[in-house]
């Protein structure tokens, strides 16, 4: 139940590169520099529900059960299908462009996604 709970990004490296390489427009990349991402996660066993929040109050929910293919979606609106692992208490998943992984570390939400040679990898707060 460690993921369960609200988290704010405290910080984020490597978020312009990351933005670019999957194509997001650079008025877009200027506006989300700087938000604080809200993550509200809740966990029962191997269920979760992961939802994300953006600037001006965009949310994408993504519900799933670790070791089961779920239907998932990128905040872009793109659907997929994916399977969610969890190898050592780090929760893993491939988005169509990229690779995800999560995991507390020192009380600390830490979310790293890598595309090719491009690492994105955000810390976030318990509030």
């Amino acid at each position: 139940m460690a993921f369960a709970g609200r988290w704010e990004t405290e910080t984020q490296e490597g978020y312009d590169a990351f933005c670019k390489l999957l194509g997001i427009p650079d008025d877009i990349i200027e506006k989300g520099r700087d938000y604080k991402l809200i993550t509200e996660v809740t966990q029962d066993g191997d269920d979760f529900s992961w939802t994300q929040i953006y600037p001006t109050n965009a949310k994408v929910t993504n519900k799933f059960t670790i070791g089961k293919e779920c239907d998932m979606e990128t905040i872009g609106g793109k659907k997929f299908k994916a399977t969610v692992s969890m190898e050592g208490g780090k929760l893993s998943v491939t988005f169509p462009n990229y690779h995800h992984t999560s995991e507390i570390s020192g009380g600390k939400l830490i979310e790293t996604s890598k595309a090719g040679s491009v690492v994105l990898k955000r810390t976030s707060k318990k509030l």
